[in-house]
């Protein structure tokens, strides 16, 4: 489930193909609820041998829980390397984030916006609200 990426040739050569799919922390929690709208989804990308991965801001939000050991390290095996937060994702977290008006809250959401977009990927979530402002920025929702 490891799909790196580096940069603007990770977009130019996703646009052309399946896109990767990003997991939101909202989403990371809920696909450990069998049965659960995004365990559903999950496990259809998966069995579709879809890209999936999460950036390393939902996987430290992910980590502060409530998580079990178990949770844990099952989410490690799928989630080996989540993808890094690098200087270009700050730039692009910083706009959007000072346009909407500098709410604590949503610096995160911009930052893991910012990631799946520099990675070209889409990102999943329960939460579409949240990010539907991030659209107009370049991110797609899956």
């Amino acid at each position: 489930m490891d799909g790196r990426c580096s940069g603007s040739e990770a977009l130019s050569r996703r646009s052309a193909a399946r896109l990767m799919i990003h997991l939101d922390t909202n989403f990371l929690i809920q696909i450990s609820v069998s049965g659960s709208a995004a365990y559903t989804q999950f496990v259809a990308w998966a069995a579709a041998s879809e890209e999936i991965n999460a950036s390393t801001i939902a996987w430290a939000e992910f980590l502060c829980g409530p998580l079990d050991a178990a949770g844990e390290a099952l989410a490690r095996q799928i989630f080996p390397q989540p993808e890094p937060f690098v200087s270009a994702d700050a730039a692009l977290a910083a706009s959007p984030f000072n346009k909407a008006g500098r709410r604590s809250r949503s610096l995160a959401d911009c930052m893991i916006a910012a990631v799946a977009i520099r990675c070209g990927a889409k990102l999943a979530t329960v939460n579409s609200g949240d990010f539907q402002p991030l659209v107009s920025h370049g991110l797609i929702l899956a």
